[in-house]
């Protein structure tokens, strides 16, 4: 079913509005071991906030470091995983203005508040007024808006938790879409794709006639090199592919 179709279907949204949800979720409670299926409450959002319905979401590499980390801060449990999503927003909390009951929007880790010196910056997206600092609880507050049947808090992840049929995101980390984006594209755009554009374009900044080297080809490697090919269409770029083995690196980075 196209995405946009799967927005339009969000007419029960405004039955729920302002309701605890009963959902599924898939709960990382131990470092390392699977994941667990189960029944969890979802509080409505609080002002500033945006309770989505998540339609699909994909696995992040610092997803699984998350999952397996056994030191603090990291080592939060029980929590939920997931911060590449895509999803329609089944309600909003006071004085959120950006997006409505319906909208297919992007949850992302990284907030914009749109004011801080670091969001003006061209070259940064680092907002200093919702910053990463625990991982784990809502922004503006510090509370958490998961709970499991007993009553127990259930943690967040890089502000958003996407392993869940429904979540809970400031609104400063929510971008709002076009719904003809494939569902199953537009969940990579949250991060991996962002990251490898951003590095080519904002931070290296690559020119024509640069040679770069690209260590990797999963989802951001494969972006930088799609942001490559955008800006410079005259030409096809000239890729070689080379096989560098780990113990390579290991060496050369030991001789520094």
């Amino acid at each position: 079913m196209p995405s946009s179709e799967l927005v339009m279907d969000n007419k029960n949204a405004s039955s729920t509005a302002g309701k605890i949800i009963r959902c599924r979720a898939a709960i990382s409670r131990i470092p390392g071991k699977p994941l667990v299926m189960e029944e969890i409450e979802v509080d409505p959002p609080k002002a500033g906030e945006v309770r989505i319905k998540i339609l699909c979401t994909s696995l992040c590499h610092s997803d699984v470091t998350f999952w397996r980390s056994t030191q603090p801060p990291m080592a939060v449990f029980p929590r939920i995983l997931g911060h590449e999503a895509v999803g329609v927003v089944e309600s909003v909390g006071g004085g959120v203005e950006e997006v409505r009951e319906g909208d297919l929007v992007l949850p992302v880790f990284q907030g914009d508040c749109g004011e801080c010196r670091d969001c003006k910056s061209p070259k940064s997206n680092i907002c200093s007024k919702f910053v990463n600092k625990d991982n784990q609880s809502m922004p503006r507050d510090g509370t958490n808006r998961f709970r499991d049947l007993k009553g127990e808090v259930i943690h967040n992840v890089l502000n958003v938790s996407s392993f869940t049929e429904y979540t809970v995101v400031d609104v400063t980390h929510v971008v709002k879409i076009t719904p003809d984006i494939p569902l199953d594209i537009a969940c990579l755009l949250s991060c991996g794709v962002s990251t490898g554009l951003g590095a080519a374009w904002k931070v290296a900044e690559v020119e024509e006639g640069s040679t770069v080297a690209i260590f990797g080809l999963g989802a951001v490697g494969l972006s930088v090199l799609i942001r490559i090919h955008l800006k410079f269409t005259r030409h096809t770029p000239h890729i070689l592919p080379t096989l560098i083995l780990m113990s390579e690196v290991q060496e050369m980075y030991s001789q520094l």
